[in-house]
């Protein structure tokens, strides 16, 4: 059974501001509400009309508290389908407490976690797919991860999770009618027909399966590791990208001994840029154990900047050339870039020597100094990223659980096709179906549990 009773809770950010809102859901917070407001006109709130806002005061027996709007909101025309208000009041931090007080004591109780949008989904006015991408939005920190949070949150990824789950649905039900007339040897289902489906449901759900790697990245910031010789200018480069002194500059050789991380918005996407210590053949524990976190941030990245010093012998650029490509990931993109340009004047043949040792890698040259040819390396961290995904509104998947119920759905329908081209029989054929049709409920929340509920909306802020 849905808990309806009130809750509450402050729905703005922490501290003061100009102004703060408070909301209330559940059975009864309209008439809880009412008891405490007094409007100048008189007015009750009890019979104001939906989605209206009145002027007032909140009442504490004879003491006013403060000067409010109250919003009213009625089922099942609200956020939460429930009855709702939201009072906005002055963002004074004791105002915000006094009022939530008031409140808790008139006999509504503090909000857990997340709490408004469980109700939100429990009353039905969401899928569990897009409650989870209310936190994503309220979490997007650029333009990429905001567009792939709205798209989710309006529906996008749970519009292609119900074509599947009918075209589902419609093949299961035919082959189990199969099984009632089992004795008749009826076939309900096209065999050939029904492959044709498995296959292309295979095919979504792959492409669904193979947008995470770019989805996770946007959602958390495409991690960009700058690798080099020790001495060659990553440090100077991190601070170039990021318009600020964040990591130690220095002629001396092993300055950055361990890993240096932050994050810069480009063009609407998030970048985190990790400096690491020079890759170079060092006796020293410390610079050692910061060598090999180098080579471990290098596996983890998607884009690894190698520098090159202009200034000095290119003949060790091979191995080190070698020994980064070895830990490179497979879907990672390497940029070679020919750094301290500003010093070396004869740049085109510089270029066509590492293009030789090289295969096949953009190469760049630039001065992280003087800042030469950084906005042309910007241009092409941007152009790692397929923004015509976004741009396009194709669904994204950027959340982990629903990879993992997804790989695992692709995994029941593989079965479905491998069994079809054996010739299984219908029983064991619909068996998988239904095992895909579970994952895919278990994203959109059509099969949950209370503990998977608890673990999703315990990340939300109290107030949403």
């Amino acid at each position: 059974m849905i808990d309806q009773s009130v809750i509450c809770a402050i729905a703005t950010a922490p501290g003061m501001g100009a102004l703060a809102v408070i909301r209330l859901s559940g059975k009864g917070s309209i008439e809880l509400c009412e008891r405490l407001f007094v409007s100048p006109s008189g007015k009750r709130l009890a019979a104001a009309r939906p989605n209206t806002v009145h002027f007032g005061k909140i009442m504490e027996g004879e003491e006013m508290i403060d000067e409010v709007l109250v919003t009213v909101f009625r089922a099942p025309h609200s956020f939460t389908g429930e009855d709702s208000i939201e009072i906005s009041c002055h963002g004074s931090v004791y105002i915000q407490q006094r009022l939530l007080q008031l409140l808790i004591t008139s006999g509504a109780r503090l909000a857990t976690p997340g709490e408004f949008t469980q109700r939100a989904f429990l009353n039905g006015k969401m899928d569990l797919s897009q409650a989870e991408a209310v936190a994503d939005l309220i979490a997007s920190s650029s333009s990429a991860a905001h567009k792939m949070a709205l798209n989710q949150m309006r529906g996008g990824f749970s519009d292609e999770l119900m074509k599947l789950r009918m075209e589902l649905l419609r093949v299961t039900s035919l082959l189990e009618l199969e099984l009632d007339f089992s004795e008749e040897d009826v076939e309900f289902a096209d065999r050939s027909e029904l492959r044709s489906i498995a296959v292309g449901i295979d095919t979504l759900i792959f492409r669904l399966c193979d947008s995470f790697s770019l989805g996770n990245v946007l959602k958390n910031g495409i991690p960009v590791a700058i690798v080099g010789n020790t001495n060659v200018g990553k440090s100077t480069l991190l601070n170039a990208l990021l318009r600020e002194d964040r990591a130690i500059v220095s002629d001396i050789e092993g300055t950055t001994r361990d890993v240096i991380e932050d994050t810069i918005n480009l063009q609407g996407i998030t970048f985190r840029f990790i400096d690491t210590a020079g890759i170079r053949h060092t006796d020293d524990k410390v610079e050692s154990m910061g060598i090999e976190r180098t080579f471990s941030k290098i596996e983890q990245a998607r884009v690894v900047l190698l520098l090159v010093d202009t200034t000095k012998d290119i003949s060790n650029f091979v191995p080190y050339y070698t020994r980064v490509k070895e830990r490179l990931a497979t879907d990672a993109r390497l940029l070679i870039l020919l750094n301290k340009i500003d010093c070396f004047q004869t740049s085109d043949s510089l270029v066509a020597e590492i293009a030789a040792l090289s295969s096949g890698e953009p190469i760049l040259p630039i001065s992280a100094k003087t800042g030469y040819k950084i906005p042309d390396l910007v241009e092409q961290l941007v152009a790692t990223v397929n923004i015509n995904a976004l741009s396009s509104g194709d669904v994204i998947v950027s959340n982990a659980r629903h990879y993992e119920a997804l790989s695992r759905a692709r995994s029941a329908i593989e079965r479905v096709i491998s069994g079809l081209d054996s010739h299984l029989s219908g029983e064991f054929i619909s068996q998988d179906i239904r095992e895909c049709l579970h994952y895919l409920g278990e994203i959109t929340g059509q099969i949950t549990t209370d503990e998977v509920l608890g673990n999703i909306f315990k990340n939300f802020c109290i107030g949403k």
